[in-house]
């Protein structure tokens, strides 16, 4: 099964490297120019050897020694450059590969349902990404420095050799299965163990993300003891799956250089016998050509060395970029209709009809949901945890489809409209604050890049944040880092709420949006957002149930049903579930 992964994935990357056969033919063109270098030079160095006329007076041609030098120096200069050249275009191609790969991985990415980003861990993701791509690079690298000039030097020296003296090259050509075998065998096992080692690197990272991300938390329980020994759970099996694969990927350099040894051994030994007895077989031979041989068989058995070292590597690079194919080839979200409308000119008539939706098939949650918000409503949704308010936000926003039943806009069913449009007539706030790493400015205008200073100012002010804006050390020019700087929780909100202020949707979800602010800042949002409210469908999703009194239609969810709906004076007179979840807010 491993070998078969194998053999899949690196078809895939060949079909990766279609696009760029010209570089490739061009260090194919540079491999072949400098094996043909390395050949050249020991043939140089055996007529050398032979122009060392000793049994003629010890008179030597040094006229003819010094061309042949002449040739070498050239030779080697010629060599060196193309291998420079050689080494140029595979860094090309092996880093465009990589960008190619990661291009199309982040752009799944964003087009992947939200499902599959809740049912993986984050850290998981990221280590595919970055990690597993910054491997297979490596050995996708030292797959064309040395697969290529390793495979033509094998074909090379095993021809010149046939050429030299054959029988010889036969001798060497017969022991040449054991190398083969010996890296064919490890080549099996080592798939694998290194998917295995990227599969527990990828948990570890995933690990230390949760860790960081949560410390505060982990501090404040004293959960440090516990995360230490988890961290140590993983960290051992990591290094025990780490030391198998390199165990088994270190086996192919000294198990091919035995085999190497014995193939130099041989070709030195029948060499130095047919130079000593006379063989009947026609085949002239003197020392230039066993010392040129011995060069040669050298020659040919240093690629078997690189080539099981590369087989390695590539499969650690095979095993991380299939866990990078992984995510390209996940099945996307369900893409607009070919047919499908561009949302405008919005009053906010919202309809949920019959719809159920759970995420997992086999635990039941929304079951014949029936809303009718009609335009300009303020529609509060109040429920114990759990009992599906933030999944009817999901299903607003079409972040999740129904599994039946539908969702409606003024009429139109969601899915008949694009996500875009659909997604830009609402302003959504959550509890949750998200920040990329730049200016204010920039984090403000995020929904409307080209607004104007003057209208980030006025939505600012509007969502009382200009103020502590100001006291930033730039202003509005302040640069963020992705989690907010070092602003509070209730200054990130507040920027999060300045982000509604300046779009002004037609229609708002408001997700907890003032629970990190304080009640005096509170009461002025609240204020501001009465206004910004006024004529637009809100969804507005709260705890403090103090903060949706003039909602002008309460949902009261349990279990994933609406149990209850009404107004705040309506619930509480009818004494139920709602009237218990309020008055248990103000028990004594």
């Amino acid at each position: 099964m491993a070998e078969k992964s194998s053999v899949g994935v690196m078809k895939r990357v060949l079909r990766q490297l279609k696009g760029y056969k010209f570089l490739l033919a061009a260090t194919v063109f540079f491999a072949v120019v400098t094996v043909a270098g390395n050949i050249l030079i020991p043939y140089f160095f055996g007529q050398i050897i032979n122009l060392l006329d000793l049994s003629a007076g010890g008179r030597v041609d040094f006229q003819k020694i010094f061309e042949k030098f002449i040739y070498i120096g050239a030779t080697l200069a010629v060599t060196s450059i193309s291998q420079w050249l050689m080494n140029i275009i595979n860094n090309k191609i092996t880093y465009n590969v990589v960008k190619d790969i990661r291009e199309q991985a982040f752009a799944k990415l964003q087009s992947l349902p939200l499902k599959f980003i809740d049912g993986h861990s984050y850290g998981d993701i990221v280590g595919r990404n970055i990690a597993d791509v910054d491997q297979f690079a490596d050995g996708l690298l030292m797959g064309f420095t040395q697969l290529f000039t390793g495979v033509l030097t094998i074909i090379g020296t095993l021809a010149i050799m046939f050429v030299i003296n054959w029988v010889i090259a036969l001798i060497v050509f017969l022991l040449t299965p054991l190398s083969l075998f010996v890296a064919k065998f490890i080549a099996t096992r080592t798939y694998s163990l290194f998917k295995k080692t990227s599969e527990i690197r990828g948990e570890q990272t995933a690990f230390i993300d949760e860790m960081l991300g949560n410390l505060k938390v982990v501090k404040a329980f004293n959960h440090e003891d516990e995360n230490l020994e988890k961290f140590d759970e993983i960290n051992e099996r990591l290094t025990d799956a780490s030391l198998k694969s390199i165990f088994y990927s270190s086996l192919p350099n000294p198990t091919t250089r035995f085999v190497n040894s014995l193939i130099y051994a041989a070709v030195a030994l029948s060499g130095a016998l047919m130079l000593i007895f006379a063989t009947p077989l026609p085949v002239v031979f003197d020392v230039g050509m066993l010392s040129s041989l011995l060069a040669y068989a050298n020659q040919y058995t240093r690629p078997f060395n690189e080539i099981s070292g590369v087989v390695t590597e590539l499969q650690n690079a095979l095993a991380c970029a299939g866990r990078i194919y992984e995510i390209i080839d996940e099945e996307p979200q369900k893409p607009d209709a070919e047919d499908a409308e561009v949302l405008s000119d919005v009053k906010g008539n919202v309809s949920f009809e019959n719809v159920y939706f759970s995420y997992d098939p086999d635990k039941k949650l929304i079951e014949n949901l029936n809303v009718c918000a009609k335009a300009g409503q303020r529609v509060a949704i109040v429920g114990p945890t759990g009992c599906g308010k933030t999944t009817l936000i999901n299903l607003l926003m079409r972040f999740y489809d129904p599994v039946d039943g539908s969702v409606s806009v003024d009429g139109k069913d969601i899915e008949s409209v694009t996500r875009k449009s659909l997604r830009k007539s609402y302003g959504m706030v959550l509890q949750d604050t998200w920040f990329k790493s730049g200016t204010v400015r920039e984090n403000i205008a995020i929904g409307k890049p080209e607004a104007s200073d003057e209208e980030i100012i006025a939505a600012a002010k509007a969502a009382h944040s200009h103020n502590f804006i100001m006291q930033l050390s730039q202003g509005y020019d302040t640069v963020l880092s992705e989690d907010g700087g070092n602003l509070s929780q209730g200054q990130k909100q507040l920027l999060c709420i300045t982000r509604i202020m300046l779009c002004l949707p037609p229609m708002l979800i408001l997700d907890e949006a003032t629970s990190s602010i304080d009640t005096r800042t509170e009461m002025r949002i609240q204020r501001a957002f009465a206004k910004l409210m006024n004529g637009r469908t809100s969804f507005i999703v709260a705890h403090r149930l103090s903060t949706i009194k003039e909602a002008d239609i309460i949902l009261v969810m349990n279990k994933g049903n609406i149990v209850e709906q009404g107004t705040h004076n309506e619930l509480l007179e009818l004494g139920g579930f709602y009237a218990n979840l309020y008055n248990s807010q103000f028990a004594i």
